[in-house]
């Protein structure tokens, strides 16, 4: 009787024993699924936030050329009110030119003191006797004169190109110039064509010598131009 007792003790101690496997294989087990699930939602939450990124940069871009497009529409249609424009047509060089070129003649875009250049001594040479004596792109100190007579700074008009000057991005061409003319009338009527030049060309300073039967008038002066826009096409990384 006791060993039957005794055998039923060790029975129940295995079947104990095996149950406390059984249990710590569940156990751990179940805790190698939680650490995965765990595991697995965060890669999903960290997946689903790039996601969002991902799509909230790709929304912006679209706005942005959607926006861009809009703009060339509307760029399109006030370029076609312009060259409808009565006085733009009527300063027109020739016939077979767009009025929109005045525009554009008037203000460039590029940086080309050669054209300036070109500009300025046509408008001179419209004028019967006057001569060009010198011409300089680039701003002059030399201020020296013999026999002063009369000292201008900023003539009539000029305020109003100075404001356009200090608009954002217009940029300035400075030079100097000195013409002489047997008649101070001769040299009026230049100044006549700097005013209805349609490139905007401004005088900061002019200085009149008279000597004997001739008369010298230095000026000092800038045009303008206005650097053209460029559109770039960036790839833009988005990190997770």
């Amino acid at each position: 009787m006791p060993e039957a007792k005794k055998d039923q003790v060790v029975g129940k101690r295995q079947q104990i024993h095996k149950s406390g496997r059984m249990m710590f294989a569940w156990v751990a087990g179940a805790s190698v699924v939680a650490s995965f699930a765990i595991v697995s939602a965060g890669f999903l939450i960290q997946r689903i936030m790039f996601e969002t990124k991902v799509t909230g940069e790709k929304q912006s871009t679209v706005k942005t050329l959607r926006d861009n497009n809009e703009a060339v529409d509307k760029l399109r249609s006030d370029i076609k009110v312009l060259n409808t424009n009565a006085a733009l047509s009527s300063v027109r060089l020739n016939d077979d030119e767009q009025p929109i070129r005045v525009i554009l003649d008037s203000l460039p875009a590029d940086n080309n003191p050669l054209a300036l250049g070109s500009s300025v001594q046509l408008l001179i040479s419209r004028v019967p006797g006057v001569k060009l004596e010198s011409f300089q792109m680039g701003d002059s100190n030399d201020t020296s004169s013999t026999t002063t007579t009369t000292a201008v700074t900023n003539t009539s008009g000029s305020s109003q190109l100075n404001s356009a000057g200090s608009s954002e991005g217009v940029q300035q061409i400075p030079f100097t110039l000195t013409v002489s003319a047997g008649s101070a009338d001769s040299l009026k009527d230049m100044l006549k064509n700097f005013e209805k030049s349609i490139r905007v060309i401004d005088i900061d300073s002019m200085t009149v010598e008279q000597e004997k039967d001739r008369t010298t008038m230095k000026i000092s002066g800038h045009g303008y131009y206005l650097p053209g826009k460029t559109i770039k096409l960036t790839k833009k990384e988005v990190k997770p």
